[in-house]
Parts: C-alpha cells; sequence; structure tokens
C-alpha cells in the first residue's frame, strides 16, 4: 500500500499542472465525511470515542482571482450525540442523545494562500449558510436554521492536470438551540471533516497551441515548435529589424509590417509586394486581394475610373454600357432603347417631314373669339401632334402663342399665355408627360407680318410648335 501512495505522489509531480485559472474558472467536487457535534449535550469535536455520523456532499467553485474562488457545498447526511449510557451531564440529568437527518447548503469564499501553479494548495474560507433537519425535504421553517457564519480551511492536492485531493474541516455555527432537545444553553454547533475529488472543467483557448492563452498571447499566429516567451512571442531573432521575429516572417531578408507578417508594402494598400500585381497604386485606392484597384462590374476598368463602377460597359465610355450603340453612354442618352445619333445625343433625327407637319398643325389650331378655349376642329389636328410626338419618346415641344397688336399689350400677352397652357392641357390628357411640354406666350412682341392689315393679323395671331431634344 506504501508502495502504490508514494507511486501516486510520483506521478502527480511529473504532470503538467493545469489548475483552476482564468482559462478554466469551473470547478466541480464529490465529497463525503462525516459530522461532530458541540452543544449543551457535550462536545465531540475532534473526539474519537464518539459515535461518527456521515454524509455526502456536491461543491461547485468559480474562479475570481488567483487567490479567491467562490464555492457553493450542498450537503446531506446525519448529525447527532450519544452520551455514556449512565451518569449525570451537569444540570442536565441522566445521560442524553439525539440523532437528526438533515441538508444543508453553503455559499463561502475561499482565500487560497498559495497560486495556482502550486502543487498543494491550502486555503481559509468563511460563508453563511442554512440546515434544513428533515429527511423528506419538508421546508417548514421551523425546520431550517442558518449557520452564521460557516468557517474553515482546507488542503487540495494536485493528483493530476485536472483532477484534486480535497480535504477539508467546516465549522457551523447555528443560530438557533433546539436540534439536541435542549433550548436553554449553548447554541448548537457542528464540525464536518470532508475528503473528496474535484475536477477542474472549462478549456484554455490557445489557437496556436504554444502553450500561452490567446487573452495573454501578443504573438497569436505561432507556428508549432517554436519557443515562446511569456507573452506567447518566440524566443529566436528577428534579422530585418521589423518587429517580427524571423520564425513568423514571411519576408525574414526584407524589412515590412507586422499586419502583413514581416513582408513590405510598397503602395500602403495592404497587399505584400510579393503578392501585388499594381504595385504603384495609389494611395487610398480601394484593391483587391491582387493589390490591383477594385473593378465591381468586371469590365476592366477600375473603380476610380468607372463613372457606373456596377454596370460593366466599354472603356471608351469610361465603364458605363450603352444599350442601343448608339456610342452615346446610357446614363447620357436621352433615348437609351432607340439607336440615335451623337449629333443628336443619343435619339434618333426627327424627319424633315415630321417637323414640317407639326409646325402645319400647329398653325390650323384656333381658339374662340378673345378666348383660351380651343375650337372643336383644331382638337383633330393635336390628336396628330399627339401620336407624331409619340413616335420620339423622348423628344421635347415647345408650344409658342402669339396675337396681333389689337387691343390692350398686356391683355394680349396674358390671353397668349393662356392660349399655350390650354394646348397643353390637352396634350397631357392624351398621355403625353408635362415634362415634355413648354407652353410660352409672347403676346404680341413676335409678328411675322404687318399688323396695318387685315391679312397680316390674322397671320399674327398663331400657334407655333417646335419639337426637339
Amino acid at each position: 500500500m506504501k508502495k502504490i501512495l508514494l507511486l501516486c505522489i510520483c506521478l502527480a509531480f511529473t504532470i503538467a499542472l493545469k489548475a483552476q485559472t482564468e482559462d478554466k474558472k469551473w470547478n466541480i467536487g464529490l465529497h463525503s465525511g462525516i459530522t461532530q457535534y458541540q452543544g449543551d449535550l457535550g462536545n465531540n469535536f475532534y473526539k474519537t470515542n464518539k459515535a461518527f455520523y456521515g454524509f455526502g456532499a456536491i461543491s461547485v467553485s468559480r474562479y475570481l482571482n488567483r487567490y479567491f474562488d467562490l464555492n457553493l457545498l450542498a450537503s446531506k447526511g446525519t448529525v447527532g450525540y450519544n452520551t455514556p449510557s449512565t451518569g449525570i451531564i451537569g444540570n442536565l440529568g441522566p445521560s442524553r442523545s439525539f440523532k437528526s437527518d438533515f441538508t444543508s447548503v453553503a455559499l463561502n469564499l475561499r482565500f487560497n494562500i498559495t497560486a495556482p501553479e502550486s502543487l498543494v494548495r491550502p486555503y481559509l474560507f468563511v460563508g453563511v449558510g442554512a440546515m434544513l433537519f428533515d429527511n423528506d425535504l419538508n421546508f417548514d421553517q421551523d425546520r431550517i436554521d442558518y449557520a452564521l457564519p460557516t468557517a474553515g480551511g482546507g488542503l487540495n492536492f494536485r493528483l493530476s492536470p485536472g483532477i484534486m485531493l480535497n480535504l477539508q474541516e467546516t465549522f457551523s455555527y447555528s443560530n438557533r438551540d433546539r436540534r439536541d432537545g435542549v433550548i436553554e444553553g449553548k447554541k448548537d454547533a457542528y464540525l464536518s471533516h470532508m475528503a473528496g475529488l474535484t475536477f477542474n472543467i472549462g478549456e484554455k483557448k490557445d489557437a496556436d497551441n504554444d502553450g500561452i492563452s490567446d487573452r495573454n498571447d501578443t504573438c497569436p499566429g505561432t507556428p508549432a515548435g517554436v519557443s515562446v516567451d511569456a507573452n506567447g512571442c518566440p524566443l529566436d531573432k528577428d534579422k530585418d529589424k521589423d518587429g517580427v521575429a524571423d520564425s513568423l516572417d514571411a519576408c525574414p531578408d526584407i524589412a515590412g509590417t507586422v499586419a502583413l507578417k514581416g513582408c513590405p508594402d510598397s503602395d500602403y494598400d495592404g497587399v505584400a509586394d510579393s503578392k501585388d500585381k499594381c504595385p504603384d497604386t495609389k494611395k487610398e485606392t480601394k484593391v483587391d486581394q491582387t493589390g490591383c484597384p477594385m473593378d465591381n462590374d468586371k469590365d476592366g476598368v477600375s473603380n476610380d475610373l468607372d463613372r457606373c463602377p456596377d454596370l460593366a460597359g466599354p472603356l471608351s465610355l469610361n465603364g458605363c454600357p450603352d444599350s442601343d450603340g448608339d456610342g452615346i453612354a446610357d446614363i447620357n442618352d436621352p433615348c437609351p432603347t432607340v439607336k440615335g445619333t451623337i449629333e443628336n445625343k443619343g435619339c434618333p433625327e426627327i424627319t424633315k417631314q415630321d417637323i414640317q407637319r407639326i409646325t402645319y398643325l400647329g398653325s390650323k389650331i384656333f381658339f374662340e373669339n378673345n378666348s383660351e378655349k380651343l375650337k372643336v376642329a383644331s382638337l383633330v389636328q393635336l390628336d396628330e401632334v399627339v401620336n407624331l410626338i409619340n413616335k420620339y419618346q423622348s423628344s421635347k415641344l415647345v408650344i409658342e402663342g402669339h396675337a396681333d397688336s389689337n387691343g390692350n399689350d398686356a391683355f394680349n400677352l396674358e390671353l397668349s399665355q393662356k392660349r399655350t397652357e390650354s394646348v397643353k392641357k390637352y396634350l397631357i390628357k392624351k398621355g403625353i408627360d408635362a415634362s415634355r411640354l413648354t407652353a410660352i406666350g409672347y403676346g404680341e412682341s413676335k409678328p411675322i407680318a404687318s399688323n396695318k392689315t387685315a391679312l397680316g393679323r390674322a397671320k399674327n395671331r398663331r400657334v407655333e410648335l417646335k419639337i426637339n431634344y
């Protein structure tokens, strides 16, 4: 037996220590032990000639810092006291005894005297608890005593990286004096002797497996097998003096940046020169993984030069598409779906015949005397104008109104404007967009014949229609 114990102790010293730490903050334990009583009937603390009563317990601990833990201990067992069968105990009369089942919970703050790396960790603790004296867990208030405080100490012996042998002494001082059957005198107190095994749980996050947790590792990308210091950084040389150790430096002979694993970046675009297909990119230009200016639409025109970065188009049009192939980019083409001419800004030429027809139709538009109301005969002319305008979807029409010199100048100007507005309203009613129509009244300011004759005045009273883009 002694040889086996000696072997276990030697094995414990050879295993790497992995204590409950910031990386492994939780610990659970399974325990068992015996209880002893002190009170009006007597004192059997640390006495070996008295009856012992057993209990079992479960513990959960939470790491707070290198020296403090918070511990929750739940126990269930029996407590009691047996006096000799004969004799008198003080003023209590004949020998007495008691025995009671209990369930207890205690929350303790534990101070570890040594650091987490120690093989043996003695500790002291203090806390509060409650004891339920009922085997069936009847939570009647009369069955509950409070332990104020609980206190004690113990030892943790490390058996393996995550397993400890725990020995603990716990003193529980009750706020009541009744469980021993004597209600006047000393308050009841209990001592538990406990032994068990506890297990550290949780995983230390160490992405590069160098033994230094990620939260403390200032060099998280250390290659496997490289020796590191307490900060997780390699212990080897740095030939190019760029702050990146040679074992981590992808360009160990050329000074570079930490962000690019020690490789240089001449144009500061975030792509190492060795991988940069466009090493002279202008500063602050957005680049892709090859170091070249980004080209979202893959049309060969980089975003910084592309007027339409999300729509593919030819270089000749600065990366913008030309849907109708007339040489005018869609963003500049008033007629993007109809092939036109460069001279006409991308719209088809309006035929001379249609221009003449619209001019003629304008001359056939008449109004009621001294009124802006269109004559019924004029509506036929305007319906034909609508058809002609619709042939050229992006065209615009200017409606000009004129008057002769008879009457007041202001009246003539106002009347000519109202008449052009009447034409405009009719065309809008027939489906022509208002943005394509302009109505202007000139009054008698632009005569085309003499106002001295009836014929001349008739010519000056007119509407002119002009179509263009």
